[in-house]
């Protein structure tokens, strides 16, 4: 039988980083989150929600970021990257 370790072999641990409203509603600026190989942005954004409802109405409308380059709800995060979670960019 197989045990279970602290650190799943197949882990992707990513930085999720809040702007503007964003972190005024999670009142964080960071935190780190755990997921599958393989997942998504999609899937980040899921345990997001799961750990700031709040955040789940301003869905439609959030940006997603991996280094300095948008991108979208399908790319796959690798482990270690900073992914920036950010309202919609508003100019003037």
């Amino acid at each position: 039988m197989y045990r279970r370790t602290a650190k799943r072999l197949n882990e992707v641990k990513v930085r999720a980083q809040f702007y503007a409203q964003l972190r005024d509603i999670t009142q964080v600026a960071a935190d780190e989150i755990d997921l599958a190989d393989g997942a998504t942005v999609s899937d980040l954004l899921g345990k997001i929600y799961q750990k700031f409802p709040a955040l789940r109405v301003h869905d439609k409308s959030i940006l997603v970021g991996a280094g300095v380059e948008f991108v979208e709800r399908n790319y796959q995060p690798k482990s270690g990257e900073e992914i920036s979670i950010m309202p919609p960019v508003q100019g003037g």
